[in-house]
């Protein structure tokens, strides 16, 4: 028989997790088309949703979980759908959660990088291990987390299964033609045009919290600029920063102000997707110092585009972007400039650097991890079904 599964589509649009929820359900719908599945939202409808297979449906939660008693209204309105398990996208299980349950933690920051020790931080700990605990199956984006939730939370290896992550299928960049840059096709231009960007420059994609090293960036930056003020074709190189407002962490307008690089840093805020994918496209190179990462998708992202990566080598990025990218140290500003400049200015290397960013970002694939995010499904909801 089919299994009833639901699934928590609520933050579909986050920047990072609602990446993988859009993904994971299209990826579910084209391997299945035998399980019914009830993705549960906070509104209707959602534009994602609009062209699913008829073995969906969705139900709407029209509230948060914030609170100890909303918590526990989810958990109840959880109970009542009927299903034969739930697969919960997001590191927070409700109280009173009916089982089995599955779980996919993305990564460990909210208690590796606690903004407060103390009373909060350790109820967050406490809440966490318990419905991990609790759940029939935890699954990681990495060994890196999977790693970290052994350490942090004393989960058993045994219970925890690594999924691997994937580019979104519209950042595969087609073929460029002979003697054409895949940056000049007319519709990046127009984007390029609307933005009023006529110059060569870096981009950096995601958060800006602190574990994302953005200051160490802008201040590598600076530096770069500084050496290569003379260069024919990068003289007026900027450094374009998509994703928070910068006013979100005084840190980061000290670090461009400190710098004297506020002509040439930009910080767009969030784009569609489709812009996104221009932006990477026209860039002379991505970079992403990161001082942690659960899985670490805007470089493969910029992989798929054809467009060169420079990244650090911490937690969850080795496993990601393996031997394609130029790998700087993130705690040293000089060596984050060294690999930019790298980048930029060596020319065979900056060829292979795309082909092997090619050939890394077709090793992940949506459609493989949602073949493997339903074996687990199969695997956990048969015990329900199985007679006793």
């Amino acid at each position: 028989m089919p299994l009833q599964i639901a699934l928590d589509t609520r933050r579909i649009a986050d920047f990072g997790i609602g990446t993988y929820i859009r993904n994971l359900v299209r990826a579910l719908a084209l391997v299945d088309s035998v399980n019914q599945y009830t993705l549960i939202t906070t509104e209707h409808p959602v534009p994602e949703f609009s062209d699913l297979p008829a073995n969906y449906r969705t139900a709407i939660f029209p509230g948060q979980t914030r609170t100890g008693l909303a918590q526990l209204n989810y958990g109840l309105f959880l109970g009542k759908l009927g299903a034969d398990l739930f697969h919960l996208p997001l590191n927070a299980v409700p109280l009173l959660m009916p089982k089995p349950y599955l779980v996919t933690i993305h990564d460990m920051s909210t208690l590796l990088f606690a903004s407060q020790a103390g009373y909060r931080n350790r109820l967050r700990h406490f809440y966490l291990r318990r419905g991990l605990l609790r759940a029939d199956r935890v699954m990681t984006v990495s060994m890196a987390t999977c790693r970290d939730v052994e350490a942090l939370l004393g989960i058993p290896a045994s219970r925890i299964r690594v999924i691997y992550n994937a580019p979104d299928p519209i950042f595969h960049a087609p073929a460029a033609r002979d003697g054409e840059e895949p940056g000049h096709a007319p519709e990046i231009q127009r984007v390029l045009d609307r933005y009023r960007i006529h110059y060569p420059f870096l981009l950096y994609v995601g958060r800006t919290n602190p574990q994302k090293n953005i200051p160490r960036l802008v201040e590598a930056f600076a530096v770069l600029r500084g050496e290569i003020q003379d260069h024919p074709l990068y003289w007026d190189l900027r450094l374009l920063i998509i994703g928070d407002e910068i006013s979100r962490y005084p840190a980061l307008r000290h670090a461009v102000i400190q710098s004297r690089v506020e002509e040439t840093v930009r910080f767009l805020g969030f784009v569609p997707i489709d812009t996104l994918r221009s932006f990477y496209q026209a860039a002379s190179a991505f970079v992403f110092p990161s001082l942690y990462e659960g899985f670490g998708l805007p470089p493969l992202e910029a992989m798929a585009c054809g467009t060169p990566v420079v990244c650090s080598y911490v937690s969850s990025l080795p496993e990601v972007v393996g031997e394609a990218a130029e790998i700087v140290n993130p705690e040293n500003v000089f060596d984050i400039a060294r690999g930019m400049r790298e980048v930029l200015l060596n020319a065979e290397r900056r060829k292979a650097m795309v082909e092997m960013g090619f050939e890394q970002s077709r090793r992940f694939s949506w459609e493989r991890t949602a073949q493997q995010v339903l074996e687990a499904y199969e695997e956990i909801g048969s015990y329900k079904k199985r007679p006793r």
